[in-house]
C-alpha cells in the first residue's frame, strides 16, 4: 500500500471547505444532472446551494455544461471556480438569486476526466512503487494527460514496463472508492511526508481519500477531492506517449486512453 500526493495543487489531496454549496460531486462522481436554486450572483456568475459541476483543482480542469429553468430558459456554464465558495461562469445574464435550476453536465468531458483522473492514480502508485519517484505535478485533459515525477531519467524499457503493469492493473477491474477521513485518524495512519497533508491548512478537518482496490487490502491509498470512476476496467487501454525531461531529476510523461 502507498501514500502519496496526485499533484502540485494542493486541493488534490482534501476536501474543500465546507459553505453554503453542498459538493454533490464529492458524493457521487457519477451525478449528471441535478436540481438547486440560485443563492447567490455576482456579475456573470452564478453560487447555487448544491452542485455536481466540479470546480477547477488538483489537475482537474473545470466542468462544463447548462443551467436550465422550467420556463425554457438556458446558461451555457463555461468555467467553474473554488474561491470563498463555488462561482459557475454563465454565458449570458444570470438567473436571479432564488431562481429554480436543473445544471446538465457535459458528461463526455466529465467522464473523460474521471477516467484519466483514476489512470493517473495508477500511473503515478505503479512509478512510485517500482521506482521510488514521486509526483510532482500532474495536468488532466479530455483526451490525454500528463504527470511529472521526481526521476532522473527513464529508459525505453523502463516506459514498455510501467505502462504494461498500468494496464494489468486496469484489466484486473480493481474497485474504486472514496470517503473521509478525519484529519487527525489520517495523520496517525497515513505517511504525512508522502501525502504532504502538513501543508494542508489547519481549516481542512476532513480529508476525502480515495483507493483502488480490495478493500482489506487496496492497491493505491491517497487523499484526493476528484473524480473517479468506479472500476479501473472503465480507463480503458493505457498508452504512453510521450517522455520529456523537465530539469533535474524530473521527468515528464504524457498518456492517452482508448
Amino acid at each position: 500500500m502507498r501514500f502519496r500526493p496526485t499533484g502540485d495543487d494542493l486541493s488534490g489531496f482534501a476536501s474543500f471547505p465546507r459553505d453554503v454549496t453542498e459538493e454533490r460531486f464529492l458524493e457521487d462522481s457519477a451525478e449528471r444532472e441535478f436540481e438547486a436554486t440560485v443563492e447567490r450572483v455576482v456579475d456573470d456568475r452564478v453560487v447555487l446551494d448544491g452542485t455536481a459541476f466540479y470546480p477547477e483543482g488538483g489537475g482537474q480542469p473545470a466542468d462544463r455544461g447548462w443551467l436550465r429553468t422550467e420556463d425554457g430558459r438556458e446558461w451555457r456554464v463555461t468555467d467553474v471556480q473554488k474561491k470563498d465558495t463555488i462561482y459557475h461562469h454563465l454565458d449570458g445574464e444570470p438567473p436571479a438569486a432564488g431562481t429554480a435550476v436543473v445544471g446538465e453536465l457535459d458528461w463526455d468531458r466529465r467522464y473523460a476526466h474521471m477516467r484519466y483522473h483514476t489512470a493517473q492514480h495508477l500511473l503515478s502508485a505503479v512509478v512510485l512503487d517500482e521506482y521510488g519517484a514521486m509526483t510532482s505535478g500532474n495536468q488532466l485533459y479530455a483526451d490525454r494527460a500528463r504527470i511529472d515525477f521526481e526521476y532522473d531519467r527513464f529508459t525505453d524499457a523502463d516506459l514498455d514496463a510501467i505502462e504494461a503493469r498500468v494496464n494489468e492493473l486496469i484489466e484486473a477491474a480493481h474497485p474504486v472508492r472514496w470517503y473521509e477521513m478525519d484529519r487527525e485518524r489520517a495523520e496517525a495512519e497515513l505517511d504525512t511526508d508522502r501525502t504532504r497533508i502538513d501543508l494542508l491548512p489547519d481549516s481542512i478537518r476532513e480529508l476525502r481519500i480515495v483507493e483502488i482496490g480490495p478493500a482489506d487490502d487496496p492497491y493505491d491509498r491517497v487523499a484526493c477531492a476528484g473524480t473517479h470512476v468506479e472500476n479501473t476496467e472503465e480507463c480503458g487501454e493505457f498508452a504512453i506517449v510521450d517522455r520529456e525531461t523537465k530539469g533535474a531529476d524530473e521527468e515528464r510523461l504524457t498518456f492517452e486512453l482508448s
